[in-house]
């Protein structure tokens, strides 16, 4: 039981003692007291003067006295002008302590019975995954863990776009600029291949604007199964998933079910003919379908061409109901940047106007862009910062930083290597991650690898800390230990931050944001570095108190493990 319901279920058992009425324990408001006030935790006494009649300060004091007369974990309160302030006693943060260093599933929320599918990554076979798409793998696979964590089934997808267009630009720049050029034969992985000529063909238009109706042209034969561009488009497309699979690996990023545009699309046109009949879309004179929706207080907009081939919309209408029915799911999460929050308010109303009552149950968590210090990134301009060159990077960063500290000086070689990806993995994924996924965010490698401050090379260096001393421990110990000895108010507070962690997890579901984890992981690291610098831990001479610091540190060492594992970061256990 967290420590918000047993103070709402005892206060709950106070106002029918003292006042004779029953009232709803969740109905009663508690949150962790604010800093600068006395206390644990606050109970909200504002709404609870209907019932008590009484003056805000007297109901306060009224339901404390009996709390502490009646309930020994709780030993000391004060009122302040509607809010109780409650002080739990040690024995209580002592049972505490006990109950999450014997759950190894600690964080764990109970099982919702809901399925719910994460969509992400969603790249364009014509360019390699660059920073942005970096951003946007992080977000998905975290959000994807911590839906999991707060007891739903989480199916992880991904739609490539290997359709349309943009993926014939690449396809024309190849065949007539690039003399048959391959990944063998040019010593490049093949999306970064495909990816140049991309940027070659936006050269080429920009000088010569009439190729573009060469590409549309293309488009159409693609979409009536001419053999020489569908082997092309084949052969091209096959080199840019090896790349991406590679860089995948790279950043530990898997998916449960993968989806391909050309094989959607159909299902789109199907809708498309199905909203025409029920007056849902529109045709045109030039033969493309629209749905008008000014009346919704947006504009017209188009679910088909004039020529017949597909656009974005026409694709993600057919897919989306594709998986409803064939998952049975209970909500839909598209992890997409900002810029295309129009397209998602489109999809969910249009998806509506066909009948779909699954439609309110998408959610578009739109992100920020990812910018560098000189601005923003375009792919047709080749002005992108590469995923598998910032990966890298972030490896000799990582080793060049270790080098300069010499955190990792006592380390055998064989291990560095390891430790290396591992601290440059991380500090890339943690400096991500903890900005809040709704805003614009500036990425800089260097300060992202420092070992001070909110980064994860810090987090990572506390764990490797924590197990050093665990390893160096000469004396049994367990989680009946956490009852053995008087905790100090520093170890208080860190039991008390333990015990957050599944408030937490539950925080950061419901917002879907890792934001909230990976601050509240920087909050239990730098809690303890603070705790180990004041306190001696192998040093102390009475082996109670020894057995319960270590207790508390090994309970700590595995919620940071956990806290960190729903980010998608490894934890080093030397460093």
């Amino acid at each position: 039981m967290s420590a918000e319901s047993f103070i709402q279920q005892k206060a709950a058992q106070a106002i029918l003692a003292i006042y004779g009425t029953e009232v709803a324990e969740t109905s009663l408001q508690v949150s962790v007291t604010r800093k600068e006030f006395e206390g644990d935790y606050t109970l909200v006494t504002f709404p609870l003067l209907k019932i008590t009649r009484q003056a805000p300060d007297v109901t306060g004091n009224a339901i404390g006295q009996w709390l502490v007369d009646n309930v020994p974990e709780i030993s000391a309160y004060n009122s302040v002008k509607g809010f109780l302030n409650l002080s739990f006693s040690p024995v209580y943060w002592n049972e505490v302590l006990q109950g999450i260093a014997a759950d190894d599933s600690f964080g764990q929320l109970p099982s919702t019975g809901k399925r719910i599918m994460v969509e992400f990554s969603s790249p364009n076979t014509n360019k390699p995954l660059h920073l942005g798409h970096i951003r946007n793998n992080l977000l998905g696979d975290s959000v994807s863990r911590i839906l999991k964590a707060c007891g739903n089934e989480v199916i992880k997808s991904t739609i490539v776009n290997d359709r349309g267009v943009h993926i014939c630009k690449s396809m024309y720049a190849w065949e007539k600029l690039f003399g048959g050029a391959t990944p063998e034969s040019t010593g490049k992985k093949g999306d970064h291949l495909v990816g140049d000529c991309y940027v070659a063909y936006a050269k080429l238009e920009k000088e010569h604007p009439e190729v573009l109706e060469e590409v549309h042209k293309m488009l159409v034969a693609w979409e009536q199964n001419e053999p020489h561009v569908r082997e092309l488009w084949a052969m091209m497309n096959g080199w840019v998933y090896k790349g991406f699979d590679e860089t995948y690996k790279a950043l530990g990023i898997t998916f449960d079910q993968v989806d391909h545009e050309s094989e959607t699309y159909l299902l789109g046109k199907e809708l498309v003919q199905k909203g025409l009949e029920m007056g849902v879309f529109t045709k045109d004179p030039d033969g493309s379908v629209w749905c008008d929706l000014t009346a919704d207080g947006l504009d017209r907009k188009l679910v088909l061409r004039g020529d017949g081939t597909s656009v974005y919309i026409t694709q993600d209408l057919g897919t989306a109901e594709r998986r409803f029915n064939t998952y049975n799911l209970d909500s839909h999460v598209y992890v997409v940047g900002n810029e295309q929050d129009y397209h998602f308010q489109v999809l969910k109303l249009i998806l509506a106007k066909l009948g779909f009552d699954w439609a309110s149950r998408i959610y578009h968590l739109s992100y920020g862009m990812v910018e560098l210090p000189e601005g923003k990134m375009k792919s047709r301009e080749g002005t992108v910062v590469d995923a598998d060159d910032l990966i890298e990077s972030m490896y000799q960063e990582a080793k060049k930083t270790s080098e300069e500290s010499g955190k990792l000086a006592d380390v055998p070689e064989e291990e560095k290597d390891r430790l290396y990806h591992m601290i440059g993995l991380g500090a890339l994924k943690y400096f991500i991650i903890k900005v809040d996924p709704k805003k614009t965010m500036l990425f800089n490698p260097a300060e992202s690898i420092d070992f001070n401050g909110n980064t994860g090379p810090f987090i990572q260096y506390t764990h490797a800390r924590i197990c050093s001393i665990l390893r160096k421990a000469t004396v049994p110990f367990g989680p009946a230990d956490a009852l053995g000895a008087e905790p100090s108010a520093k170890e208080i507070r860190l039991t008390q931050l333990l015990s957050l962690f599944p408030v937490k997890v539950s925080e950061a579901g419901a917002a879907l944001s890792p934001a909230v984890i990976a601050n509240y992981a920087y909050d239990l690291a730098k809690e303890f570095n603070q705790y180990y610098h004041d306190t001696p831990i192998l040093k102390e001479a009475d082996q109670a108190v020894l057995k319960y610091r270590l207790a508390l540190i090994a309970a700590l060492a595995r919620t940071l493990r956990s806290a960190m594992a729903l980010l998608g970061i490894a934890l080093p256990e030397r460093m």
